[in-house]
């Protein structure tokens, strides 16, 4: 069986940013009562598990204003309007990781936060490296590590992978890298 959909009954706009904007769906289940949902709307998104010859996977740490600390990610990037995900994901990658990607392997995606956000991430394994940076964005400062695959566990339930975007991608590439690719 499945559960009920709502259904809208009006959506007011609240903010229009560069990035994200913000509207209130108000909803209600067949005659009960209305209630209000507040959407981020986002254009989406991709993250990138860019992986070197010898089977190194490139991370960024960089400084992240909402959580008031430096983070250890994979490379991920916001989609440009009328922008295909795997353009997007050969942009990110020499913004900012510094490399282009002779093979850019797609491997599923998620939706970020879906309780509250628009925003679906298409995930990708990144291979057959070759040097190419681009500017970064204005406000990034980012360095890039190298990870070996076997730490990527230890990294996460040490807590210093908190990403869940990052998290998800890097277990699927772990997957798929292990079990398609790598053999």
């Amino acid at each position: 069986m499945q559960p009920k959909r709502p259904t809208t009954v009006s959506v007011s706009r609240k903010y229009e940013g560069n990035r994200i904007s913000l509207r209130v769906d108000t909803a209600r289940f067949d005659d009960g009562p209305a209630f209000d949902r507040e959407i981020v709307e986002h254009p989406g998104s991709v993250v990138l598990v860019p992986i070197t010859d010898d089977g190194k996977v490139l991370l960024i740490r960089q400084y992240r204003q909402a959580a008031e600390k430096f983070l250890l990610e994979a490379s991920a990037g916001t989609r440009e309007a009328g922008e295909s995900p795997e353009v997007t994901a050969h942009r990110e990658l020499q913004e900012e990781v510094g490399y282009k990607a002779g093979k850019l392997i797609p491997i599923g995606g998620s939706w970020v936060a879906p309780g509250y956000s628009t925003e679906y991430s298409y995930m990708y394994i990144a291979t057959d490296l070759e040097e190419a940076l681009l500017p970064s964005d204005d406000g990034e400062d980012i360095v890039v590590e190298e990870v070996d695959f076997e730490d990527l566990n230890r990294l996460i339930a040490d807590g210093e992978l908190e990403d869940q975007m990052s998290i998800a991608a890097l277990l699927s590439a772990q997957y798929v890298y292990t079990q398609h690719i790598k053999s």
